[in-house]
C-alpha cells in the first residue's frame, strides 16, 4: 500500500507542478500580449509625433508669414497716415 500512496503522492505533485506550469505559460502569455499591444502604442504615438510635428512646422511657418505681412500692413498703414497728415497740414496752411 505504500507503494500506492508514493505513486498517488508523486502523481499530485506532478499534477501540481503541471498547473503551476500552465499558470505560468499563460502569464507568459499574457506578457506577450501586453508587449505586443505595448509595440503597437508606441508605433502609433511615433506617427502620432511625427505628424504632429510635421503641421507644427506648418503652422510655424504660416505665423512667420502672418508675422511677415502684419509688419507690411502696419508700415504701409503708417505710410498712408503719414500722408493724410501731411495732406491735411498742407490744406490747413
Amino acid at each position: 500500500m505504500a507503494d500506492g500512496s508514493a505513486i498517488e503522492l508523486a502523481t499530485r505533485r506532478l499534477a501540481a507542478a503541471l498547473d503551476g506550469l500552465e499558470a505560468a505559460l499563460e502569464r507568459r502569455r499574457e506578457a506577450d500580449r501586453s508587449e505586443t499591444a505595448l509595440t503597437a502604442q508606441v508605433s502609433a504615438l511615433g506617427a502620432d509625433r511625427s505628424r504632429l510635428a510635421g503641421e507644427l512646422d506648418q503652422q510655424m511657418a504660416r505665423a512667420h508669414r502672418l508675422e511677415v505681412t502684419s509688419r507690411e500692413v502696419a508700415r504701409r498703414l503708417d505710410s498712408a497716415m503719414e500722408t493724410v497728415r501731411a495732406v491735411i497740414e498742407a490744406h490747413d496752411r
